[in-house]
């Protein structure tokens, strides 16, 4: 009865927040934006220019790595928007020489402000569109493999602490997307406010994140276990956190869209077929690395050992004379720091805000499934395939139903391996 009312309270109080949230969260706020794309790859580091119908200045804004731009609008109305040519790459003209639009902002909706690039000609205005052809198709598809594989790096970051938790406790934690996001507020406090450089300010997020993973477990989680909630209500219970932690932020953080201060707009390389900005490069291998390590440290570590062996039976593994409780809160500290370096590596290719671990769990839930459930290299192979479908996809399909797709190979590959590429049948019964 009481492991009924502990679940009951969680759900409700998150309910609760659910409901309460349009109070908390400020009036809906109209913006300005679009995105800037080439032959399929983003430009990054393109000036934008907003001003007033009448010719009052509002804000100047440079496309991020992604090819993004906003900027907030305090009063609906009719605004002009002026892309700034000289900024863009050496061959990259406007289509029709036409750098300004005059969109109308209405009261609590975002409006779009659509720019079509093309190639230069020698003269300098736009040349006329080309028919495309086989090598242009190969040249996009190169990029979107390179996109994919950096979105399947950070998926499956954040998938392995998830995979780990579920391994070690059997808990299907749906608040783990909030971990993602907490990392990634977290360096943008120390680093915009304070003013400390974003990789200090990440190394010491990533920190505060592991402890703040063990006193997770130490003080919330470890005591459920100990009053012996069943794994359906610690499920539910996880929902009320993500719930809480989603609302938290943004009644602290506010339900704006924002950036760290260094690596927004940078100059991209271009790599045989591949267009990549050096803060990508870089953050791929990081992100390597750092699964590399854990991968090691799995297989080699005495921890690590005893890590698989309380996933693979918490009974015989306590027999044995393995602390089963310590090594839990070590998968939780060790999957709370790598969460928010996840977040941190999110951040750094997108803006930030409130609901960006949101946004990604289903695709970390993704990763993990199809990889196996519980084994951290499963979650790592089934993060990578889930990241390369995604963006490899929008050569055929439109971009906003790209996650259709990565659900849709899951679903295929369930059917036949109902355990997931690296995962092991159970008996039944």
């Amino acid at each position: 009865m009481r492991r009924a009312v502990i679940a009951f309270t969680a759900f409700l109080g998150g309910l609760i927040l659910l409901l309460a949230a349009p109070a908390l969260a400020a009036e809906p706020e109209q913006s300005l934006k679009g995105t800037l794309t080439f032959q399929g790859q983003p430009v990054n580091g393109v000036k934008i220019v907003v001003t007033t119908e009448n010719g009052q200045p509002v804000q100047e804004v440079t496309s991020s790595a992604q090819g993004t731009w906003e900027v907030p609008i305090d009063e609906p109305g009719k605004y002009k928007v002026t892309l700034d040519t000289s900024t863009l790459p050496p061959d990259v003209a406007v289509r029709g020489d036409n750098n300004e639009r005059t969109p109308t902002v209405y009261a609590g909706n975002p409006t779009t402000v659509l720019f079509a690039l093309t190639t230069k000609a020698e003269d300098g205005t736009a040349a006329p569109p080309e028919g495309g052809g086989s090598s242009a198709f190969w040249q996009r598809a190169a990029q979107l493999t390179f996109e994919g594989f950096n979105l399947g790096l950070i998926i499956a970051l954040a998938a392995l602490g998830l995979s780990l938790v579920y391994g070690t406790t059997g808990l299907t934690n749906f608040a783990h997307g909030e971990l993602v996001t907490l990392g990634a507020l977290l360096a943008y406090l120390i680093n915009v406010p304070f003013g400390l450089h974003i990789i200090p300010a990440a190394v010491i997020a990533v920190i505060l994140a592991g402890g703040l993973g063990y006193a997770q477990d130490r003080f919330f989680w470890g005591q459920l276990r100990k009053r012996g909630t069943g794994i359906i209500a610690a499920m539910i219970i996880s929902i009320g956190v993500a719930l809480f932690m989603r609302y938290l932020f943004l009644i602290l953080f506010g339900g704006e869209t924002e950036s760290y201060a260094q690596y927004n707009a940078q100059a991209g390389i271009q790599i045989g077929p591949i267009f990549a900005t050096p803060k990508n490069l870089i953050s791929m291998a990081i992100e390597i690395s750092v699964l590399i390590v854990v991968g090691i440290a799995l297989l080699r570590t005495r921890t690590g050992k005893a890590a698989r062996a309380v996933a693979d039976n918490p009974a015989l593994a306590a027999s044995s004379g393995i602390n089963v409780d310590r090594i839990i809160r070590i998968i939780w500290t060790g999957g709370g720091a790598i969460a928010a370096l996840a977040g941190i590596m999110l951040g750094l290719s997108q803006n930030l805000k409130f609901t960006m671990g949101q946004e990604v769990l289903l695709l970390i839930f993704a990763g993990v499934t199809l990889g196996g459930l519980g084994t951290a290299f499963g979650a790592l192979v089934g993060s990578i395939i889930v990241g390369l479908f995604i963006q490899v996809s929008t050569l055929w399909v439109p971009p906003e139903l790209k996650n259709v797709g990565a659900l849709g190979v899951l679903i295929l590959v369930l059917l036949f391996r109902p355990q997931g590429i690296l995962g092991r049948r159970e008996r039944i019964g």
